[in-house]
């Protein structure tokens, strides 16, 4: 399983009939568009599996799922140095998403390149100047009043350069990209440190500062410490009062607000299928507060309904299974939760 992709119907052998359920299916069978808003964009598992199988070759172990993605998106997987925590990884991210106060600086340093349009599928989501005072009607048009000026400038600079907008009162930017612009094995910055919510659809999703975004933007490989991985296996089932949020400070309590640094937290097990997909989600976001670089899921049943009830059955239906045939974890720090089963 670990070295090679798998037909279908022999993964579905080796995974078994158990209360662990994958959503399976035939590798690169059909280009699907990253998004509805970019039919012209295509989701390319096919190069993510060359560049993995390069790494494994090279590195001669097997790989858990965040290596898979994270070493998938190489900018030279054939010559880049890798040793976790130590080496710098030159990578291609997928898509870049930005909140509208750190797109203000990230645009005026990418119209200073001269460029005429992004290189990589890119947003811009205007919640972060609406403050909260008497209520959402009327601080949205307050916030709308007192930045008319950013607004304009951000939805005037997205039309030009290929960006796209998402105007104020649309929704919080980690909803909007679990919603529209997150699935399994994309690899996305965001400059704002709760952008590991899609973490919860299977992706790795960084956040980054505005100078980082405009690199990727700008077509640059995008730099990243090489990180470590921290296991967490889920036991059992959520039941009762107990919530997504339950495991995440459990973690938190375990490893402190800076156990996590540097490293890629990496939740698998039983315990996984009892948290619905945006609770995964919710798990994934919490994860900046104890300072890991992300957090991810793996791909089940509940983020291919998720998928399917936001309108993206074609990208569920496309998951490469090359990324997503089992949870090997090699040299690695592990926790194991018992989640409550009563």
């Amino acid at each position: 399983i670990v070295n090679n992709v798998l037909s279908v119907t022999a993964l579905q052998l080796a995974l078994g009939t158990g209360a662990r359920r994958f959503h399976v299916s035939s590798a690169f069978s059909a280009k699907v568009a990253m998004s509805r808003f970019e039919p012209a964009s295509s989701v390319n598992y096919g190069k993510m599996h060359e560049n993995i199988n390069i790494v494994r070759r090279r590195l001669g172990r097997p790989l858990t799922l965040s290596e898979k993605i994270v070493y998938g998106h190489l900018d030279d997987p054939a010559g880049q140095d890798i040793e976790r925590g130590r080496t710098y990884l030159r990578l291609r991210p997928d898509r870049v998403a930005m909140q509208d106060a750190t797109a203000q600086m990230a645009m005026l340093q990418f119209i200073s390149s001269g460029l005429p349009r992004v290189a990589v599928p890119s947003t811009i989501h205007c919640d972060h100047l609406i403050e909260a005072q008497i209520g959402g009607p009327e601080d949205l048009q307050r916030a709308k009043e007192v930045n008319e000026e950013v607004y304009n400038f951000l939805a005037t600079a997205a039309a030009k350069y290929g960006v796209g907008f998402w105007k104020p009162g649309s929704g919080i930017i980690h909803q909007i990209i679990l919603e529209n612009y997150a699935y399994p094995g994309v690899m996305l910055i965001g400059t704002d440190s709760h952008t590991p919510n899609g973490g919860g659809l299977g992706s790795i999703c960084i956040g980054v500062g505005g100078a980082d975004a405009v690199d990727v933007m700008a077509g640059i490989p995008w730099e990243l410490k090489c990180p470590n991985v921290i296991g967490v296996k889920l036991t059992g089932a959520l039941s009762g009062w107990t919530s997504p949020k339950d495991v995440i400070l459990k973690v938190a309590g375990i490893l402190t607000v800076k156990g996590g640094t540097g490293a890629i937290v990496e939740y698998h097990g039983p315990g996984v299928d009892s948290i619905s997909c945006t609770g995964m989600a919710t798990i994934c976001n919490m994860g900046a507060e104890i300072g890991a670089t992300t957090s991810i899921f793996p791909y089940n049943h509940r983020m291919k309904t998720y998928m399917e009830k936001t309108g993206r059955g074609g990208q569920s239906a496309n998951v490469c299974i090359c990324l997503f045939c089992g949870v090997v974890f090699h040299n690695l720090s592990h926790i194991i939760i018992w989640l409550s089963s009563e």
